[in-house]
């Protein structure tokens, strides 16, 4: 074999490397020879067939192998003698080749950069903390008992209200043509005004109306509407109002905790008060994670391999475009009229993005490898585990799929050694703890990691569901708001 040197700039390095001929025609007779103990061809014992006629029935084919392994073997011994650890998959292009003459083929690879990693002993943070308030646990409990609350029959004649449940049948139509989409009508359907279900003008139009009334409802669907047939169109809703409820607020006492799942008051209490603080622990966390992070973004100036930098610009932009797609209930392949495209100005922010997580991610990787962090099996088996706790009712289909893509469960590695390395370099650092009141606490403020705008629509204007007055209420609550319904969900 021999190796020529084409470019060696940076970590940027071109070589052309020969394989002989004679040395190709050995590998393919070897190759041919393991063939040619299993071939059965007539008139020959098996294992007995003569080379030349191995050759000729079999050569060709053998060939391509050959040469595809010959090509894996020789890059990967080249690397190792000139000691290039590459940055990604080289690039190999075949210069020359015919039967019975020299392979020759260039390699194109960029090379890992040395990373020098500061004194982590250095590195001083601020770790943002915040205690569970008890009128915070309290309302909590408010707000399970509200969402637990019944309703019964108003059996005065009065008019409804802001607040009331009104049971009804309604059907709709496009005002310009009466076409009616699938979904604009529904038979004893209850709507809470003022509850936001539907969009914005539908509900206000039954307030003041009594059981029995016939309601007609003209509402305009906001232009950026989920279903196209309806999005910026007027449309018409004959309502019969069949009964007005009112709710029935739930007593919060240990009555209402067994009806959720819970001894009594105080252990319902107890678990709100754990979610809330593993909220805030998981807040803090993330926090004291992207102060560290920040600190060695900014204390490394590393050479990073373009191709790195590239493939992972394309995938920032690849998951902005299909969120975009989503929002607009965009399916794959189907046509639509809202461009989900990265424009230029945006591309250039994300890529500054993505010499960030590069720069890291080499950073990290320097610290972890030299300090021998690894990940045991058994923690890969527990994230496959918490994986397939993502989908109920389908496990084992998820362990399967696992144990049949060994590359799947590797993907599980990378944010799991990370997430080691952090650990290591935080304890290596002088973090101190700073109190805060929770709202900071809880303000998701990492924008700085995408700061490209998505496209925002007031909550009032986002509808999914499949009822098209209905609107899907997008806003997210706190977890530390959130409790189970049932003691079992708590101690997951």
């Amino acid at each position: 074999m021999q190796i020529k040197e084409l470019k060696s700039e940076g970590l940027s390095h071109e070589l052309e490397i020969t394989i002989p001929a004679n040395d190709l025609d050995k590998r393919v007779e070897d190759r041919l020879v393991e063939y040619g103990k299993g071939v059965n061809i007539p008139g020959f014992r098996k294992g007995k067939v003569p080379m030349p006629v191995l050759r000729q029935r079999y050569g060709k084919a053998m060939l391509g192998e050959v040469l595809e392994k010959a090509v894996n073997e020789t890059s990967s011994k080249v690397l190792s003698d000139k000691k290039i650890k590459p940055a990604m998959q080289p690039k190999i292009e075949v210069v020359t080749f015919d039967e019975g003459k020299d392979l020759v083929y260039k390699m194109a690879v960029e090379s890992l950069p040395e990373v020098k990693v500061m004194d982590l002993k250095t590195i001083k943070l601020e770790k943002p903390v915040a205690k569970v308030a008890a009128e915070k646990v309290e309302e909590t409990l408010a707000e399970i008992a509200s969402n637990n609350s019944t309703s019964k029959k108003i059996e005065t004649k009065r008019a409804s209200k802001d607040g009331d449940i009104v049971l009804m049948d309604f059907a709709g139509r496009r005002k310009r043509d009466d076409f009616t989409v699938d979904g604009m009508s529904s038979l004893g359907f209850e709507l809470k005004l003022g509850s936001g279900q539907f969009i914005p003008g539908f509900e206000d139009q039954l307030i003041g109306k009594k059981a029995g009334e016939k309601v007609e409802v003209l509402v305009t669907f906001p232009e950026d509407y989920g279903m196209k047939d309806l999005a910026g169109e007027e449309a018409i809703f004959d309502v019969t109002i069949h009964e007005l409820k009112e709710t029935v607020a739930c007593e919060v006492d240990d009555a209402f905790a067994k009806t959720v799942g819970f001894d009594d008051l105080a252990a319902l209490r107890k678990v709100i008060e754990e979610n809330m603080n593993g909220e805030y622990d998981r807040m803090s966390r993330l926090k004291v994670k992207k102060a560290l992070l920040d600190v060695l973004d900014g204390a490394h100036t590393i050479e990073l391999p373009s191709t790195m930098v590239e493939a992972e610009h394309n995938s920032i932009i690849s998951r902005i475009e299909q969120e975009r797609a989503q929002e607009h209930n965009h399916a794959p392949g189907e046509k639509c009229d809202h461009d989900h495209s990265v424009d230029d100005a945006e591309k250039a922010e994300l890529r500054d993005i993505a010499e960030r997580r590069v720069r890291l991610g080499l950073v990290l990787a320097e610290i972890g490898n030299a300090n021998e962090v690894t990940v045991a099996e058994q923690e890969l088996h527990q994230a496959v585990i918490q994986e397939a706790q993502k989908y109920q009712g389908q496990e084992a289909q998820v362990f399967e799929y696992y144990k049949n893509n060994p590359q799947m469960i590797e993907m599980l590695r990378a944010p799991l050694f990370e997430e080691k390395v952090v650990d290591f370099i935080l304890e290596q650092a002088t973090v101190k703890e700073v109190t805060v009141d929770v709202e900071a606490l809880l303000k998701e403020d990492f924008d700085d990691e995408m700061p490209v705008k998505k496209e925002k629509k007031p909550a009032a204007k986002k509808s999914t569901a499949k009822k098209p007055a209905a609107k899907k209420d997008g806003d997210k609550k706190p977890a530390a708001k959130k409790a189970p319904a049932k003691k079992a969900a708590a101690k997951k």
